[in-house]
């Protein structure tokens, strides 16, 4: 029961934290925005068996590092640096259970379109408005959120699968709103899409069959 408990837990702070808690002081407002993520790595291991396989760690080193990325992204650089590891543990993860399709592996066409369009965007931002310091960090890791996403479409799994798609929304929404142009409601967006990237890819994890490699659907 509370394995199901858990993910209800996990919607409700995250809705107290995008739509009711104040934004000051900073540390009460830091506290509701890492509770849903805390909650996020509690299910992992409420779900998992005592017994993980290197697939099971990888994705949780990564959340681990995308929690320290929550709490330091008032420090962009920091954050984003946080981030850009755990999306590297993300992909080692999904890489662990490559699962080939052709159809697959045609839907990085699409996702490398979508990268190039927002990251064109951004150098001209970025170079326009005097944030040439930012371009690398900032266009390094959408080139490797956007191979998480595809890393995880190559699984064949539908939950990390929608999970990759959600974070790859979240960070364009937000280099989009931070350097581009306004985005109506973009902190509710952000963090809708964020934190259902993350709880979807944890998810998946129960999908792996036990004494295999391999995550089904």
């Amino acid at each position: 029961m509370i394995l199901y408990q858990i993910p209800l837990l996990i919607f409700a702070m995250g809705l107290v934290y995008i739509f009711i808690a104040p934004s000051e002081p900073f540390i009460f407002s830091l506290f509701f925005k890492l509770a849903p993520m805390i909650l996020i790595f509690v299910y992992a291991f409420k779900q998992l068996p005592l017994k993980k396989s290197n697939t099971h760690w990888l994705i949780i080193i990564g959340l681990i590092f995308c929690i320290i990325g929550d709490g330091t992204i008032h420090w962009f650089p920091i954050g984003l640096s946080a981030f850009l590891i755990g999306n590297l543990f993300y992909i080692a993860g999904f890489l662990t259970q490559w699962n080939f399709s052709k159809i697959r592996l045609v839907l990085l066409v699409p996702i490398a379109i979508c990268g190039i369009f927002i990251g064109r965007v951004l150098i001209h931002e970025l170079n326009s408005n005097g944030n040439e310091a930012l371009m690398v960090p900032v266009i390094g890791y959408l080139l490797v959120i956007s191979l998480m996403a595809w890393s995880a479409i190559m699984t064949g799994n539908r939950w990390a699968s929608s999970g990759g798609i959600l974070f790859v929304l979240s960070y364009s929404l937000l280099v989009w709103n931070m350097f581009i142009a306004p985005v109506g409601n973009a902190a509710e967006l952000i963090m809708l899409s964020y934190y259902g990237a993350q709880f979807l890819i944890i998810h998946s994890l129960a999908t792996i069959v036990e004494g295999s490699n391999r995550i089904v659907w």
